[in-house]
């Protein structure tokens, strides 16, 4: 018998125990995946449950209702073999599952092996980790069921599984002992978080590496979306065989699903088609569509009626603006009009500016601190994308506010004696008539803080960090401010041209002092650096001067990494109360996505002290 099949990917996206929602988009594909001729179909990592159920993954209704669920599947599972995620719970203790339905029989379920500790992922705080070559046998719904390290057959091939982080364990592979047992095909469903330039990664270390030290065929299935509020995934699928990448999906899509096959020749490897791989990795290009995706998905999974924005004519608001244009732009490109605005709640928009002109509104809340160059760039910039755009003056309150204080005091508030304060009292009195339009409005208010600002507490707690979503909180900004350039020449919004010509401001103190962000802080280009070496690379201050100074006495630079250390510690606070932000890079510092640090702490005085004498 010729050994060749069609082989499918299918990834979803889902919603943390939308138990409706994700059974229809599973149901969508396994139905697809049979149209076209599938024999073997593997769907995401905890596709049923959603991957980001957190603490309900250690209750037993959750594993329980999942059991009860898959039950609605298996009679869809007919003349085709689909392999499902869910939670296993069992002893007490709860295991992350891939089960195994075929031709409208429960096979087994496989037990992940490695579990995701480091970076976004807390996976051993809910799962166990099942150990590599054990098997056991579960009674779930008046079946015996096999769970654990298995291996199964069907349409004359073997196969198994490695469930994503399994991949990434070099040493711990699963693949090699299913090598051993004479595997064909290796299925990795996935919940692997989006962060730029990091889809190249999975296609040469997960699958070219893995289907060439395997000897087999292997399919790599990620999930899609923004499921619970911060991860993004990309709905990546990969088919590679013995070293050789065959397919590759479309990512960030902004479907509910999509499926990918792949005629694969088993026995004889060398004939398998290869595919032409349109897939876009340029890093800006990918930044557009992740958090596309991401505000798409937030805003219709919320059932918020559009964003709110307080635009102030810099870099990071200005980014914001853009960022719900292209959601707008690239989500009715792909899903038609209609579809469109049936998911986030519009009726009968059918252009691009018209959409953003009744889903985002900004407004620029000016004192007399404010320039009439920001003006000009939030105003331009908002006419451009057709946003609904307003200005006022806040600069009544804010004397409020100082004569109030001024008369507890007894006397006048200056900016040689009071400069945090008076800078601060400006940014938080914008935040309280912003949310009460973003909440009359029923929408989304959007915190524009980035990532090199989360370092060092540049912002203002209750001013600018005010809203329920940052979404561009996981970017440095030299990586925002190249990247508004870049939207400008190639994605076409030429009225960045008024903010990509300023520098950049908080514009809180006098005009006439000429404030600047890098003037109050440092260069972002050295911030970016100190940050990558101090937070992800986890170098003491020593270490990172050693490294950046090149073996040349530095003082400016020892001055910057004090600076950097000190801002860091004394400001985990602020950290702490980000609003949900999305992870978008290599690095967060964000606590509850990638960063944890503790509130109080020594603050690095002896590891500073050391410096000195370096």
């Amino acid at each position: 018998m010729s050994r060749i099949l069609k082989i499918g990917g299918a990834t979803v996206n889902q919603t943390p125990f939308d138990w409706k929602s994700n059974i229809a988009n599973i149901l969508s594909a396994i139905e697809e995946a049979k149209e076209q001729g599938v024999a073997i179909l593997c769907l995401p990592e905890l596709c049923l449950t959603g991957y980001g159920c957190e603490d309900l993954f250690l209750s037993d209704w959750l594993s329980a209702k999942a059991w009860k669920h898959l039950q609605e599947i298996v009679p869809h599972c007919e003349s085709i073999t689909v392999c499902i995620g869910l939670p296993v719970r069992f002893g007490g203790v709860t295991y992350n599952g891939a089960c195994v339905i075929s031709d409208r029989k429960i096979l087994g379920v496989t037990l992940k092996q490695n579990l995701a500790r480091d970076g976004v992922h807390y996976e051993p705080r809910w799962f166990d980790a099942w150990p590599s070559g054990s098997v056991k046998e579960i009674e779930v719904v008046d079946e015996v069921i096999p769970v654990g390290d298995l291996v199964y057959e069907t349409n004359g091939i073997k196969f198994g599984f490695e469930i994503c982080e399994d991949a990434w364990r070099k040493e711990k592979r699963p693949g090699y002992k299913l090598r051993e047992r004479g595997v064909d095909l290796i299925l990795n469903p996935s919940a692997s978080h989006f962060a730029m330039r990091k889809s190249k990664l999975r296609e040469n270390e997960v699958v070219i590496d893995g289907s060439r030290n395997f000897n087999c065929a292997y399919v790599f299935t990620n999930l899609l979306g923004n499921e619970a509020g911060r991860m993004i995934y990309d709905g990546d699928i990969i088919f590679g065989q013995n070293g050789k990448l065959l397919k590759v999906s479309e990512r960030l899509s902004f479907k509910p699903f999509n499926l990918q096959s792949c005629q694969i020749n088993f026995d004889r490897p060398e004939l398998t088609e290869t595919h032409t791989i349109t897939d876009n990795k340029e890093t800006n290009e990918e930044l557009a569509r992740a958090t596309s995706v991401a505000l798409f998905d937030y805003l219709r999974k919320s059932r918020a009626r559009g964003f709110v924005l307080s635009l102030s004519g810099g870099a990071d608001s200005s980014l914001c603006a853009v960022l719900v244009s292209e959601m707008v732009r690239r989500a009715s490109a792909e899903l038609g009009w209609e579809n469109f605005n049936m998911a986030v709640g519009l009726t009968d928009s059918s252009d691009t500016k018209s959409a953003v002109g009744k889903l985002l509104t900004c407004a620029y809340q000016g004192t007399r601190n404010s320039s009439d160059a920001t003006l000009t760039a939030a105003r331009e910039l908002a006419s451009s994308i057709g946003a609904d755009f307003h200005s006022w003056l806040i600069d009544a309150e804010v004397e409020s506010y100082e004569n109030k204080i001024e008369t507890v005091l007894g006397r006048k508030l200056s900016w040689q004696t009071d400069d945090i304060a008076m800078q601060n009292i400006q940014a938080r009195l914008r935040s309280p008539i912003i949310w009460l339009l973003a909440n009359i409005k029923q929408s989304i208010l959007l915190t524009t803080s980035n990532r090199s600002e989360g370092d060092v507490g540049y912002a203002t707690m209750d001013g600018d960090t005010s809203g329920s979503l940052a979404p561009i909180a996981g970017l440095n900004k030299p990586f925002v401010i190249q990247w508004l350039k870049w939207a400008e020449k190639e994605l076409g919004y030429t009225a960045l041209s008024y903010v990509n010509q300023l520098q950049p401001t908080a514009e809180l103190r006098p005009l006439e002092l000429t404030q600047t962000d890098e003037k109050d802080l440092m260069p972002y280009a050295i911030l970016a650096e100190i940050e990558t070496l101090a937070i992800q690379e986890r170098k003491a201050p020593t270490e990172v001067y050693v490294i950046l100074s090149e073996g040349k006495p530095n003082q400016q630079l020892k001055e910057y990494i004090k600076k950097f250390f000190r801002l860091w510690s004394a400001n985990q606070w602020k950290r702490e109360r980000l609003a949900p932000s999305f992870h978008l890079d290599e690095i967060n510092v964000d606590p509850r996505s990638w960063c944890r640090f503790p509130i109080l702490s020594g603050g690095f005085a002896e590891e500073l002290r050391e410096l000195d004498n370096v």
